[in-house]
């Protein structure tokens, strides 16, 4: 029973999906709109409209920004970890989630307001802290809703929870640019942050249909230093999964960086005429037709012979990852030598990456859940969105060092993409042996009655 001035403490025992559900779900999708729509104009509003105070062109390299594009994707993976401590030590995940919106907001708002360097500084800072610090939250308060009778539903709901995301992913793809060349870097950064307004209101809407479980700072103590510091050993030996995925994230993020620069090189003219920016809306597209298509058909046939533990999926993603960057590769080759791509060619690397993620993200989202000791949801969470950071460092330093004094890159043409697939073959084959020896401990909240939060 829900009342005005209580909140449960824990998941209500049910074996059906719990009453919170649909207002994260929903929630998750507007928001991802905001970031989705701010982030897929990012290279294009740095190379195309930035401006100094003057109200001149100050444009930016395409290395400059790559840089600045990676450096912003690792500070917003960076924050998990500030706001998973703020969630699970001092607010919980819902105060966490509603004060860290507020910052989002702001961030959102400087950018359609300050269109200099200065402007993009701010804020791409404040939407890091505000995207960044309720990352762990959201997802772990998704697993929060959820006790043992009906724990079965959390691999359905965490599939619910990116189709969320994606949908959220295609629609600002979709029209972000558009309105950027149409209207102008206010109008195109400024609905984003209509966007997250209303995912703000939506989440502070369902606050009586959650399981609020409150945070415990001394038992996080005691989770992650108690009982032989087994919450630490548990942090620690995911984090060395982690460190592999990284790669993958510094090859994935480079569809809204190093894919896009391409695309603006190729012929965009493939049913419609394409944005360079838009090619994005595949990723997605794919993500929402692939997730029905891995669970119902791929997974089933693949445990008819060899069973797909998420260690496997992982492994197979990172494989899976290496011609994904190889095909884009020969593409700058076959520009490099004076030739005229179709921008449909670059759709298959879409194709080959979005599986990659499916079976490494998503597999990752859950598998990093049910790993985290109880009180540790959110700062194992913080630490997978991690793994995000240290790729995008990686991709940032890499195209930092690249930068010659004359603007030239010393890693020009094929050679960018042959070295990033080269160093993902090798953390993928490395990522084997550390996957077979890697040993699993599962953790879900347990039922517990209603009671009040201070």
């Amino acid at each position: 029973m829900f009342v005005h001035d209580r909140y449960r403490s824990a998941p209500e025992p049910m074996s059906g999906m719990p009453p919170g559900i649909p207002y994260i779900v929903a929630n998750e999708a507007a928001e991802r709109y905001s970031f989705y729509g701010m982030r897929a104009i990012l290279v294009i509003f740095m190379t195309k409209f930035l401006m100094n105070a003057q109200g001149e062109l100050d444009l930016m390299t395409d290395e400059q920004a790559k840089t600045w594009f990676h450096g912003f994707v690792a500070a917003v993976y960076t924050f998990p970890i500030v706001g998973a401590i703020i969630s699970d030590a001092f607010l919980g995940k819902y105060r966490t989630i509603m004060t860290l919106s507020v910052v989002y907001c702001l961030g959102h708002l400087t950018l359609a307001v300050d269109d200099t360097r200065l402007g993009l500084a701010i804020g791409l800072g404040l939407i890091a802290i505000g995207s960044g610090g309720i990352k762990p939250c959201v997802s772990a308060h998704v697993g929060d809703q959820f006790g043992r009778t009906n724990a079965n539903l959390l691999a359905r709901v965490f599939g619910w929870f990116y189709f969320a995301i994606n949908v959220g992913a295609l629609a600002s793809i979709l029209f972000a640019e558009p309105l950027l060349h149409r209207f102008g870097p206010s109008v195109a950064f400024g609905v984003p942050g209509i966007l997250m307004a209303i995912a703000t209101l939506v989440f502070w809407s369902g606050r009586y249909k959650f399981a609020h479980i409150p945070p415990d700072r001394e038992g996080l103590k005691r989770d992650v230093f108690g009982n032989g510091a087994e919450g630490l050993r548990a942090l620690g030996r995911l984090f060395i999964i982690y460190v592999f995925i990284a790669m993958f994230w510094a090859l994935f993020d480079q569809q809204g960086s190093a894919w896009v620069l391409q695309a603006s090189r190729m012929d965009r003219r493939f049913i419609i005429d394409w944005d360079p920016s838009q090619a994005q809306w595949l990723n997605p597209a794919l993500v929402l037709l692939f997730i029905p298509l891995f669970n119902r058909v791929i997974y089933p046939v693949f445990d008819r012979f060899w069973p797909l533990t998420p260690l496997r999926k992982i492994s197979l993603g990172l494989l899976l990852t290496v011609p994904a960057f190889l095909l884009p590769a020969w593409l700058e080759a076959r520009l490099d030598a004076g030739e005229s791509v179709n921008i449909a060619w670059q759709f298959g690397a879409y194709v080959l990456m979005t599986a990659a993620e499916i079976l490494v993200s998503i597999t990752a989202l859950e598998f990093s859940y049910t790993q985290a000791p109880k009180r540790m949801k959110s700062l194992v969470m913080g630490a997978f969105f991690s793994s995000v950071a240290l790729g995008n460092v990686f991709a940032a330093g890499v195209n930092f060092f690249i930068q010659n004094p004359d603007g030239t890159s010393k890693l020009d043409g094929p050679g960018y993409y042959l070295f990033f697939a080269g160093a993902m073959a090798v953390t993928a084959v490395l990522f084997i042996p550390v996957a077979m020896r890697f040993k699993e401990r599962t953790y879900i909240q347990d039922e517990a009655v209603v009671e009040a939060l201070p």
